[in-house]
C-alpha cells in the first residue's frame, strides 16, 4: 500500500491532495489511506506542502535556526528573518538541547512542522535536572528530559548518592559524540523527599528557592520596622480606614484599599501599594536578584518569591496594625463609576485588618457579617457598589472576560496531592481585580500624558485571519455568529463570546478564542491593552511579586516624587526599559509554564490512586493522535486513537473530529464521554484514559466527578 501511494505521486510528478489520492485507489484500499499517509510522513518519505498536499520528501527545505526546547520534549526553531517558528515534535528533536543552532527540514509547510537534521553548534550553558546514579564505578545523571539524547558523566559527586535529584551544568564534551562532563550545581534532595518533585520542575526553568550569599548579607541592613526618618515628606494616612483583602494563606501583601463617599455623591477610592522600591534599590544584590527572577512563582503548596521572605513577608508586606511605607493612588469616580481624576503620592499607612476573600464574600454576597468585620461592613458594601459600576464601565468599553477556570491543588502535610478543586472567583476577588485595574490605568495614564519613558503592560490586536478561522470552525459546529471582521475591536470579541455564552461547548470555545489572541507582554511602547479595552495600562500593584511593578515604582519616584526629569534620566530609561520589558516577559512566560507543569504533575499524582475508576468528562481537544478529556475538576487526560478499537478512526481537521470509517461514529469537541483511568505517569504529568465500554471485571466504582 505504501509503495503504491509513493508510485502514484512519483508518476504524477507533483503534490497531490487526499481526495485526489483516494480516487486512485480501489475501494478496499481507501480505508487505509489516512494511516498510510501518516506513516509515510512520519517515516520521512512524504512531506506536506503549504496547501496541505502530499509530495515526495526531499532535502530542499533545509533551514538553520536556534531551537527552544520545552521540558515535555518538543521544541520550536527560530529562523532569523522569518516571522513564524517551526514546531519540532519530541520524536524528531534528535539530540538537540535548548539553545542549539540546528539544521531543520520542513516536513509540513502548512502547519510549520519540521525535524532536526543536524546540530551545528551545541549550547553548553544549560542547567539540566536529573537523577544521580552510579554505573561501572562512574557517576552519571539520568536526565528528566528523556528526549535529550546525551550522556552526562559527573566527575565530582559532591556528596550525591543514588536517588538524589541534582541540577547539573553541562560542560566539556568527552570523546564519544554524545558524552559530556557535567558539574553538580545543586543537590535538590532525594527523589522521594517531600517537595523535591516541585523543585525539580522549577529548576528546569531556572527557578530556585535559594538566594546568593551577597543578597543574604544585604538583608542585614534592611530594617524590620518603619522609623520616623522613613516617613519624612510622606502623606500620613495612618488614621484612615485602610485594610487588605487576600487569600486565606497569603503572607506577601502588596495592596491595601480605602473608600469614601464624597459630598458630590462621587466615590474616592484609595489603592495603597507597598513601597518596595524604598528598600530594593538599583545596582544592589537585592535589586539584581529581583531582576534575574522577574516574578514570584506559586507552585501547588509553596511559593518561590522574587524577594526574600524577610522582605516579602516582613517590612514590605502590608501587615495589619503596623506602620508601612506605601505609594498611594487615590482616584475619584462619578456616580456611574467613570474615572475622573487621580493623585499618586508617597504615603505611610497602617492597615486596620487583614481580611480574607472568604469572609468578605460572606458580607457582599450573603449579607452575613463575620465576627471582627462589623466596623468594616459599610465600607465593604460601598466598595462593592463602586466595583459593580466600574465593571459596567469596563464592559461597555469592551472588556473581555474569558471566564477560564483554574485548578487549585490541595496537598497533605507531605506535599502529596489529595484533592483538585476549581479556584473560586467570588465578588471579593472581582472587586480587588476591578480596583487594581483602575489603579494600573491611572498610573499608566499619568506617565503617558507626561510623554516619558515607561514600561507598559500591552496586549495587541488579534490577527483578523485567526478570528476568521475561529468563526469558520464554530460554523462547522453548526453555530452562526454575527461579527464584523473589517474592524476587530474588543467589543467584537466580547460580542462573539456573548453569542456563544449558552452553548454547551462554551468553556472550550472560550479557551480556543483566548488562544487565538496575542499574549500580553511588557513593552516601553504603548499600544494599549486589547483584552481590557484600555488605552493606557501598566502593572503597578504588585511590586513584591513582579519586577515590572517594582520598575514602575522606581519611575514614579524619579519622575513624580523627586522631579528628576532631564536628558540624562530620559536617555537612561529609554535605553534600559526595552531590556527590562523583554526579560520580564520571558521570566513571566517561564513561571507560567512551570506552574502548568507542576499542576500537571500534581494532577497525575492525585490520579495515581484512582486508576480503574470511571468518570464522565468533556472532549476539549481533538487531534490526529487522540482525544483530550477534561473532567469536572479540570483534570485532563488523553484517549489515544489506537485505543478506539471499535473502528478505524481518522482526524477530520475542518471539524476537529475523529470519525470512524466503517461506523461513521464521530467524536467532537464538547461531547460528553465516559472514560476509565488506565495509566498514570506522574513524572511526565500524563494521564491515560480509555473510552468506557461498560462493566468489566476489575472495574472500580463509577464516578461523575473526581
Amino acid at each position: 500500500m505504501e509503495e503504491k501511494v509513493l508510485n502514484i505521486i512519483k508518476k504524477r510528478k507533483k503534490a497531490m491532495g487526499y481526495r485526489e489520492l483516494l480516487s486512485k485507489l480501489d475501494k478496499n484500499e481507501q480505508k487505509d489511506l489516512s494511516s498510510t499517509l501518516d506513516n509515510l510522513v512520519k517515516d520521512l518519505r512524504l512531506r506536506i506542502d503549504s496547501k496541505g498536499k502530499y509530495e515526495l520528501y526531499n532535502e530542499k527545505n533545509i533551514k538553520t535556526g536556534t531551537i527552544v526546547t520545552h521540558p515535555r520534549g518538543f521544541g520550536f526553531v527560530v529562523v532569523e528573518g522569518e516571522e513564524k517558528d517551526y514546531y519540532v515534535s519530541s520524536d524528531h528533536i534528535a539530540n538537540a538541547i535548548n539553545g542549539d543552532v540546528v539544521d531543520i527540514n520542513v516536513i509540513n509547510d502548512q502547519r510549520g512542522e519540521a525535524i532536526v537534521k543536524k546540530v551545528n553548534e551545541r549550547n553548553l550553558n544549560n542547567l539540566l535536572v536529573g537523577e544521580f546514579y552510579v554505573k561501572d564505578g562512574k557517576n552519571f545523571v539520568k536526565l528528566d528530559d528523556e528526549k535529550l539524547k546525551i550522556i552526562v558523566e559527573i566527575k565530582d559527586p559532591k556528596g550525591a548518592v543514588e536517588g538524589h535529584k541534582i541540577v547539573v551544568k553541562v560542560e566539556n564534551k568527552i570523546s564519544k559524540t554524545n558524552y559530556y562532563e557535567g558539574t553538580i550545581i545543586r543537590i535538590l534532595g532525594h527523589k522521594n523527599d517531600p517537595g523535591v518533585d516541585i523543585l525539580s520542575i522549577a529548576a528546569r526553568y531556572n527557578i530556585t528557592d535559594l538566594y546568593p550569599e551577597e543578597v543574604t548579607r544585604e538583608l542585614d541592613d534592611i530594617p524590620t520596622e518603619v522609623t520616623e526618618k522613613d516617613i519624612i515628606g510622606r502623606k500620613d494616612l495612618r488614621d484612615e480606614v485602610i485594610f487588605t483583602i487576600d487569600g486565606d494563606d497569603t503572607k506577601d501583601i502588596d495592596d491595601a484599599i480605602s473608600i469614601k463617599k464624597l459630598k458630590n455623591n462621587h466615590y474616592e477610592l484609595g489603592v495603597h501599594i507597598a513601597d518596595v522600591s524604598y528598600y530594593v534599590k538599583e545596582n544592589t544584590a537585592l535589586g539584581d536578584e529581583a531582576y534575574n527572577r522577574g516574578t514570584s512563582v506559586y507552585l501547588a503548596d509553596r511559593g518561590i518569591p522574587m524577594l526574600p521572605h524577610r522582605l516579602s513577608n516582613g517590612i514590605c508586606s502590608l501587615n495589619p496594625n503596623v506602620d508601612r511605607l506605601a505609594i498611594s493612588c487615590v482616584m475619584e469616580f462619578d456616580e456611574k463609576g467613570k474615572a475622573l481624576d487621580s493623585e499618586i503620592f508617597e504615603s505611610v499607612i497602617k492597615s486596620r485588618k487583614q481580611m480574607t476573600y472568604k469572609n468578605v464574600n460572606k458580607i457582599i454576597e450573603e449579607n452575613i457579617v463575620p465576627e471582627g468585620y462589623e466596623e468594616f461592613a459599610d465600607d465593604l458594601n460601598l466598595m462593592e457598589e463602586l466595583a459593580l459600576k466600574i465593571r459596567k464601565q469596563k464592559e461597555n468599553a469592551g472588556y473581555i472576560d474569558f471566564e477560564i477556570d483554574e485548578p487549585k491543588i490541595i496537598v497533605d502535610e507531605k506535599g502529596v496531592a489529595i484533592d483538585i478543586q476549581k479556584r473560586i472567583r467570588g465578588e471579593g476577588e472581582k472587586l480587588i481585580e476591578d480596583f487594581m485595574v483602575s489603579a494600573n490605568e491611572a498610573v499608566a495614564r499619568t506617565i503617558a500624558f507626561m510623554d516619558l519613558p515607561f514600561i507598559y503592560r500591552v496586549h495587541g490586536h488579534p490577527a483578523e485571519e485567526k478570528i476568521d478561522s475561529f468563526l469558520k470552525f464554530i460554523n462547522v459546529l453548526g453555530y452562526k455568529v454575527n461579527a464584523n471582521l473589517n474592524n476587530v475591536t474588543p467589543k467584537t470579541i466580547q460580542n462573539i463570546l456573548l453569542q456563544l455564552k449558552n452553548k454547551k461547548e462554551y468553556s472550550i470555545l472560550s479557551k480556543m478564542m483566548l488562544r487565538s489572541m496575542q499574549k500580553a507582554v511588557y513593552d516601553p511602547t504603548n499600544i494599549g491593552h486589547f483584552g481590557l479595552a484600555s488605552r493606557y495600562y501598566t502593572h503597578f500593584t504588585s511590586p513584591i511579586r513582579r519586577f515590572p511593578d517594582l520598575t514602575v515604582h522606581r519611575l514614579l519616584r524619579t519622575y513624580l516624587f523627586r522631579n528628576k526629569i532631564n536628558n540624562e534620566v530620559v536617555n537612561y530609561y529609554t535605553s534600559k526599559l526595552p531590556e527590562i520589558a523583554l526579560h520580564s516577559s520571558e521570566r513571566e512566560r517561564a513561571a507560567v509554564e512551570c506552574e502548568r507543569d507542576v499542576d500537571d504533575m500534581k494532577m497525575a499524582e492525585y490520579m495515581l490512586s484512582h486508576i480503574g475508576e470511571v468518570y464522565t468528562g468533556t472532549i476539549d481537544t481533538v487531534t490526529n493522535f487522540g482525544l483530550y478529556i477534561e473532567l469536572p475538576n479540570l483534570i485532563e487526560g488523553m484517549v489515544k486513537i489506537d485505543t478506539l478499537d471499535d473502528d478505524y478512526y481518522f482526524f477530520e481537521e475542518n471539524s476537529f473530529s475523529l470519525i470512524g470509517r466503517r461506523t461513521n461514529k464521530r467524536y467532537m469537541l464538547g461531547d460528553k464521554v465516559k472514560v476509565k483511568v488506565v495509566n498514570v505517569n506522574k513524572d511526565k504529568g500524563q494521564i491515560d484514559f480509555e473510552i468506557y465500554k461498560g462493566d468489566k471485571n476489575g472495574d472500580k466504582q463509577q464516578k461523575s466527578e473526581v
